[in-house]
Formats: structure tokens, sequence, C-alpha cells
């Protein structure tokens, strides 16, 4: 998840190879970063079967799969996202206070929930900081699930991520100085906005229309969808400004997609600015020629955000 610490830390070459299940298809990313150049990708590929542990095997034989520090992204309905105050206690006691405070917040109980910390950066020109964090909450049973797959795949696992946090990675690279960046992506788990500021994120929304639903040609029902996201997104940015005054978020971007008509759609109907990126903006793409189609854009997206992985200090 965030930067779940419940594997033991090996030291690959390669950096990360990010896999990620996606309905039947795994999707397969890794990016070489190198100083003042876009980060350059090596891996993009899918393939079928890959929730199996034989399907698995199969994609970590092709790609390598050993030397790399591996990583996996839970899927939306797999974990909870909340925002909680920042407990006032010594680092080691924070994880165990947040847990405290999700008791009545979990729509599980605590006591079978692996539990990680996000912190929210306060605004350093305030004299009165209320610091919030995000907690992250998944059932033991579904991470355990998810390790005995890669275990019984012979995938060495090494991070458990959230789409949230692919998502940042990519936004963070997008930012311009100084200002906020919105971000909204769509796939089979539905819609996912975030907000990230100097490379942190401020904000997570979950959307409830679906891709799927998006690539529907019958246009009142598309336009209901639109008017729906619209809606969302406007409460949620409302409530952002309320709430991270001192951010200006300078635009929202679009992740790419097969999806027609949004961004005009939103472009007139929203205060902020709209637009739609392509991958190429991120990454340098010339050594995958097939990722320059919106639709195979969308299918590793969150692959290879997650693939830009960095690992961070824990809070």
């Amino acid at each position: 998840m965030g930067r779940m610490r419940f594997f033991k830390k090996t030291v690959k070459t390669d950096g990360w190879l990010a896999l990620v299940l996606q309905g039947g298809r795994l999707a397969a990313a890794s990016v070489v970063r190198a100083p003042g150049a876009r980060p350059r990708v090596t891996v993009a590929s899918q393939f079928g079967g890959g929730a199996t542990p034989e399907g698995l095997e199969k994609a970590g034989r092709e790609l390598r799969a050993g030397s790399y520090q591996c990583s996996t992204v839970l899927g939306g309905g797999h974990y909870q996202m909340l925002t909680v105050d920042a407990p006032n206690v010594p680092l080691d006691e924070l994880r165990t206070a947040v847990r405290w405070r999700l008791k009545d917040m979990l729509d599980f109980h605590v006591d079978d929930a692996t539990i990680d910390v996000l912190d929210i950066p306060v605004d350093k020109a305030a004299t009165v900081r209320q610091h919030s964090m995000f907690a992250i909450a998944a059932k033991n049973s579904v991470i355990e699930g998810r390790q005995g797959l890669f275990a019984a795949a012979k995938v060495p696992l090494a991070a458990i991520d959230i789409p949230e946090m692919a998502q940042r990675n990519i936004s963070s690279l997008l930012e311009t100085e100084g200002r906020g960046l919105a971000m909204l992506s769509f796939d089979e788990d539905g819609g996912l906005l975030t907000v990230s500021f100097g490379g942190e994120l401020y904000l997570s929304r979950r959307i409830d229309v679906t891709l799927e639903q998006l690539l529907d040609s019958e246009h009142a029902r598309k336009h209901s969808r639109f008017e729906k996201i619209t809606l969302e997104l406007q409460r949620s940015l409302d409530h952002f400004d309320r709430q991270f005054h001192f951010i200006n978020v300078a635009r929202l971007l679009l992740a790419p997609s097969a999806i027609t008509g949004l961004e005009e759609y939103l472009s007139s109907n929203l205060y902020t600015p709209v637009a739609r990126f392509d991958l190429a903006d991120v990454f340098d793409l010339s050594g995958v020629p097939e990722l320059a189609a919106p639709a195979m854009q969308q299918q590793l997206f969150i692959a290879l955000g997650a693939a830009l992985r960095v690992e961070e200090k824990a809070p």
C-alpha cells in the first residue's frame, strides 16, 4: 500500500517491476530513471490469466521478475482510504494510535486490518496547523491472499501499493511548481480523482462511474454520467479549496483513455482548466511504440505509475 512495510526489503539492480491485476489481465511495467530526463519505459506488457498462480508464474519468467523489486497494486474495492486527524504521539506509536481511531470507521473489524499511514503536509505559513493524514486499511485476508498468489507463482513481492499512490507518482511529474494538480482517471473500478502538490498526495476521491460506462455510445446515458462526474468534481474541488486554501489547483488533467467528449464537457462546466495528457508527456516511450494508443495507455496507466515508486522513509 502507500509504503507497506511487512515485506522483507531486498536490494535488486533493475528497479521496480509493477505487476497489476486488472480483471483477468495482468499489466506489467518497469521504468528507468535518469537525472534530467523523462523516465524511460523498459517494460510495458499485458498477459492473460495473470490472476492465477500459473499465469503469474509464466509472466514472471518471461519478464525475469527475479532481477527486480516487484510490487503489486490493490484494486479499488480491496482497501479503504480514510482521512484522520494526526495523533499527537511519538512515531513508534503512530500506527497503534491510528488503528484506535479507525475502530468505528472501517466496514470490517479493525483487528482484522493491515494499516498504513501517509502524511498530508501542513501549510508551513499557518500559525494554527490542522494536521491530517491518510489511513489505508486492508483486510489481512486480502493482503495474505495477494502474498500467497505471488509466493505460489514464485515471484518475489517487495511491496503492495494502491492506485492513489501510482496516480500521484505520475501527477507529481506533471505539476507546475508552486501549484496543485488535479488528475482524473477511469478503469473498471470507476473514477479516481487525486490532487498532488509538491509531489505529495493531498486529496483522493472515488467516483462511481466505470470506464465501460463512459465508452457507451448511447448519448443520453453518457451525458447523465458526464453530469454525475462534473457534480462530483465540483464538490470535491470546492471542498479541497476550503480545506487547503494555500494550494492553488492550476488545472485538471484527464488520464489517457478512449473516452470521447468528456474533456469538452468538463471544460464548459468547471472553473478549473481541463486538459487531456499523453503518457509521452511523462515518460520516454521510444522503446515501446505500442504505447502510442490511448486505450493501451489507459490499460498500463496504474502499472506505470506504480513502477515510478521510490522508497520513502516511514512517517
